[in-house]
């Protein structure tokens, strides 16, 4: 099994005004573009073919990505003009997959879970489609039976669920066949049906970590010592921060500009922005090029 699928193509309305600059796979997670996790975990466990949707904003992905590919591993772009959700997303990429097995990515998610065991676990179970969850989570909307899923928010009336999905599944190009062409469909009624021929793995993953970025809260938290996750240098080697300037469980970004005097308490700056000299900044974001100035808490700069 090599090809992925990356969900990419998102609003990212939870986090605006931040994805009014990026799309929400591209913003910054400690000094690198959040989707760049997901592929490294991919690229851990032997996957090797990248696709990724895109919808709003498509002109970051080339800037990101300017030969189309990441540590030598091609990534190839299918752009929505309209939002086609997760099934019209797959059917899109129909010439792509082929009648390959695909691994399917949500594009706002870090974990290191084990992909290895979904991989091996779906390639004996000569099941349509398997699910990677958790035991326990925000959402638990997901009805497991041993190894199968055998209801999905509770369509099928079976049960309201017991486990968290962890958006990242396997799907037999079976699946193709399901979902219609050029429409706005979600891929859950596919699976549903999958359910109910018996043929929707559960494959329950709780080493590891894993964190929902959907929101600015979890964002935030993500970067804070005390979470489990991917850790890296809290100021990049290229930033700049004045003697006299205070920062504390902050994140400061490459080409960082820190004035005299300022002070950054739980907060995290994005590539290339400035904060004047005696600014204060606690528990915000900047990620504009406008330089911060003054007094703001709980703020998106």
């Amino acid at each position: 099994m090599r090809k992925a699928f990356l969900l990419g193509a998102g609003l990212g309305t939870r986090l605006r005004p931040m994805t009014a600059a990026l799309p929400k796979p591209l913003i910054p997670v400690f000094h690198r573009p959040l989707i760049t996790h997901a592929l490294d975990h991919c690229l851990a466990a032997g996957l090797s073919d990248f696709a990724i949707n895109t919808h709003h904003l498509p002109e970051s992905w080339p800037a990101t990505f300017p030969d189309s590919t990441y540590r030598d591993a091609p990534l190839s772009f299918f752009h929505e003009d309209v939002l086609l959700e997760t099934g019209g997303g797959i059917k899109n990429i129909d010439p792509w997959i082929g009648d390959e097995v695909l691994l399917v990515y949500n594009g706002d998610i870090l974990t290191d879970l084990p992909l290895e065991t979904l991989l091996a676990t779906h390639a004996a179970s000569g099941n349509k489609a398997t699910l990677a969850l958790r035991s326990e989570g925000p959402n638990c909307n997901v009805a497991v039976d041993g190894d199968r899923v055998v209801d999905l928010r509770h369509a099928r009336g079976i049960n309201p669920g017991t486990h968290q999905f962890t958006g990242i599944y396997i799907v037999e190009p079976d699946v193709l066949r399901l979902l219609p062409k050029d429409e706005k469909i979600s891929v859950v009624p596919a699976l549903l049906e999958f359910a109910a021929q018996g043929s929707l793995g559960a494959c329950v993953l709780d080493d590891g970590y894993w964190l929902d970025l959907g929101t600015r809260e979890s964002y935030l938290d993500a970067h804070q010592p005390d979470t489990p996750g991917p850790q890296g240098p809290a100021i990049d080697p290229s930033a700049s921060i004045d003697p006299s300037a205070l920062v504390v469980n902050s994140i400061v970004g490459p080409g960082c500009q820190v004035g005299p005097n300022a002070q950054l308490l739980n907060s995290l700056l994005w590539p290339n922005t400035t904060v004047n000299a005696d600014a204060q900044l606690t528990d915000c974001i900047l990620y504009t090029s406008t330089p911060a100035t003054g007094h703001h808490h709980n703020s998106d700069l």
